[in-house]
């Protein structure tokens, strides 16, 4: 790649905001390489990063067109794809705020936190639940909760608000222009993503996902687009106050989040019982947000709970039925391919990636009698002729063995 002109614009203005757009640039592109977004700002890199920093120091930033469409794994959902050059001013407001707000965090929120993903949440609820048990020897409940239509339904003043209020506050140990990162950060909350959007897919893709999970029946001034990094972020920034009023006022040492998801644990059911209602309280008049009514679940420990994925059961974890149901579709799907056509490399590029996903999630858990059993079982011989599955937990390439002529060939070429 050619940066000479980015280099010389760079040594001219000697700006740390130009610097730090480059390093967006890269983490922007660093999962989303070939995409066609991506590949157009990439023909005249230097010049669209430059016209992209021009804009954000002039102020006359604008965020893009959104492309929309449906994904049905491993739920039903409605997404919004940012532009790219709006991925990077993205990736630029997450590199300089995220570490402002990760001390503000409490440590079981799960969601978009470098070591605090899924699997992390899994360990800390099955943590949770051995800790106030006193190691399965004494009673506890669980308390999962839900709210309904989160991303639709944030209000985003309030969470501009938020967001503000917390940088203000911390201004004096920020080494970047605040002034600037709060005018990204309102372009970006207040962006309308359904406004001249591109929708992918038909209308018929649509039918069955509930209003208040789609961004074109949210309320006037609310809703983030799922997709974008800083929906993420701000959607942990929303609820922090909330999970540190389950922490502090309601007494719940046990407690953890991931992003709508949350989880108390307890010796008194009476206890997590009359909590509901506080919960329910709060986040109505504090954050307008609404407990989803038909996803209360309250049990004994011994009957476990579905989280993340996953059954957390005493002295074990399974992974939940739509986890291996989703594996066995992809098996399935990889196998049509194998008999409609010889596969190409990009087609076996794609069976190694969505394979070894799955097996990446389901090997942190008793799942080796299955894995082994559907490996065997069900991946088409064709599959198995290229890769090995190295105990069951990776799909690698196979090493072509020679014949004696190949190697003669090769000896003597």
């Amino acid at each position: 790649m050619q940066l000479k002109l980015f280099e010389e614009y760079y040594t001219a203005t000697n700006n740390k905001l130009l610097k730090d757009l480059f390093y967006a640039y890269y983490d922007a592109r660093r999962n989303k390489r070939n995409t066609i977004n991506q590949l157009k700002f990439e023909l005249n890199f230097e010049s669209s990063l430059i016209n992209l920093y021009e804009s954000i120091v002039e102020r006359s930033y604008k965020p893009e067109r959104s492309i929309c469409f449906m994904v049905q794994k491993p739920v039903k959902r409605e997404i919004f794809a940012a532009d790219f050059h709006d991925r990077v001013v993205h990736h630029l407001i997450y590199n300089y705020i995220s570490p402002i707000f990760e001390k503000t965090f409490i440590n079981d929120s799960y969601s978009c936190r470098k070591g605090k993903g899924t699997h992390y949440g899994i360990k800390r609820i099955d943590h949770f639940i051995r800790s106030c048990s006193q190691n399965y020897s004494h009673d506890c409940y669980i308390l999962k909760l839900d709210i309904r239509g989160y991303f639709m339904s944030m209000n985003r003043n309030l969470l501009f608000e938020k967001v503000k209020h917390e940088l203000l506050k911390r201004r004096k140990g920020i080494d970047f222009d605040l002034e600037l990162v709060l005018y990204l950060i309102e372009k970006t909350i207040f962006n309308d993503p359904t406004n001249n959007c591109i929708i992918k897919g038909k209308k018929e893709d649509w039918k069955g996902l509930p209003k208040t999970k789609s961004l074109f029946h949210a309320k006037e001034n609310c809703g983030l687009p799922i997709g974008n990094l800083t929906s993420q972020l701000f959607g942990n920034v929303y609820l922090n106050d909330f999970d540190h009023f389950v922490k502090r006022d309601l007494g719940i040492r046990y407690y953890g989040r991931y992003v709508d998801d949350f989880v108390l644990v307890h010796s008194s059911k009476h206890y997590l019982q009359s909590c509901i209602e506080h919960i329910r309280t709060y986040l109505k008049e504090n954050l307008f947000l609404d407990l989803h009514p038909d996803k209360v679940y309250l049990q004994h420990y011994s009957k476990g709970v579905q989280y993340l994925g996953a059954i957390v059961k005493p002295h074990r974890i399974y992974v939940a039925n739509r986890t291996k149901g989703n594996f066995f579709e992809a098996i399935g799907n990889q196998n049509r391919i194998a008999r409609d056509h010889k596969p190409t490399k990009e087609d076996q590029q794609a069976f190694q990636s969505s394979m070894n996903s799955y097996l990446g999630i389901m090997k942190h858990y008793k799942t080796y009698k299955l894995r082994k059993e559907m490996i065997r079982n069900d991946v088409s011989g064709f599959w198995e002729n290229i890769f090995y599955a190295k105990n069951y937990e990776k799909f690698t390439p196979k090493k072509k063995v020679l014949k004696n002529s190949e190697l003669n060939s090769l000896m003597y070429d």
